[in-house]
């Protein structure tokens, strides 16, 4: 069975009493361990799937499974505790809160959990020497490169070990340098440590770190390329 099951989604938003459709009957299936990438212009419905996924934003019509659960029925109060426990995301800004440190920000969603002081302090520190970070752990967001900020948003997004990455846009910010260094990241989390990541993109760079790409034109599905 596959770890994430979207089927015949639809989303369409209403605005002034008109209905914009984003996503018309999308139907994907992803396995666990892989790396998707998708692609297609602004405005084709890539940021909404990844909202879908992460149960931030609910079909229209449709189902959306990620594991054993049906999120797209879960009542909304469940849903954030689903999000803390299976979802990591990381923003194409980052979003670090620039009055913490490199070590608060990562922890943050750890104070979420039943995990005493200790527990948060190695976790913390197992993700930024993932990340290559353990140097950095008291400088605040300001004091870091746009990379190294990317790399710590990348550290608070596996702290909690999820079942699921969603990356939107991950180097749309960073110059290429520190874009192939977070995507080398990226990969490396996906083969050494098994993460099932969904990657939003339309830099082609990056798109080819991905195992496999899907396209999406107006809300449809139009292509899909193995790239490994």
């Amino acid at each position: 069975m596959a770890l994430i099951e979207l089927r015949d989604v639809t989303k369409s938003y209403t605005r002034d009493a008109i209905e914009i459709p984003v996503l018309d009957r999308v139907s994907i299936a992803v396995e666990a361990g892989d790396f998707l990438g998708l692609m297609g212009p602004s405005g084709s419905g890539k940021s909404t799937l990844l909202n879908l996924l992460a149960g931030i934003d609910r079909p229209t019509s449709g189902s959306v499974r990620v594991g054993d659960t049906e999120i797209s029925s879960l009542p909304e109060r469940s849903l954030a505790g689903w999000r803390a426990r299976h979802i990591g995301f990381i923003f194409q800004l980052y979003n670090l809160i620039p009055v913490l440190t490199a070590f608060e920000n990562v922890e943050l969603p750890l104070l979420l959990t039943n995990l005493t002081k200790a527990q948060r302090r190695d976790h913390v520190t197992t993700a930024l020497g993932i990340v290559a970070l353990g140097d950095r752990e008291k400088h605040y967001p300001r004091q870091l490169s746009g990379g190294q900020e990317q790399r710590v948003a990348i550290a608070r997004a596996i702290v909690t070990d999820p079942t699921l990455l969603l990356a939107d846009e991950p180097t749309g910010d960073l110059d290429a340098k520190s874009a192939a260094e977070v995507l080398t990241l990226l990969q490396r989390l996906n083969q050494e440590y098994k993460k099932t990541i969904v990657m939003v993109t339309h830099d082609p760079h990056a798109a080819e770190r991905a195992s496999h790409l899907l396209h999406l034109e107006k809300g449809t599905l139009v292509e899909q390329t193995r790239v490994g």
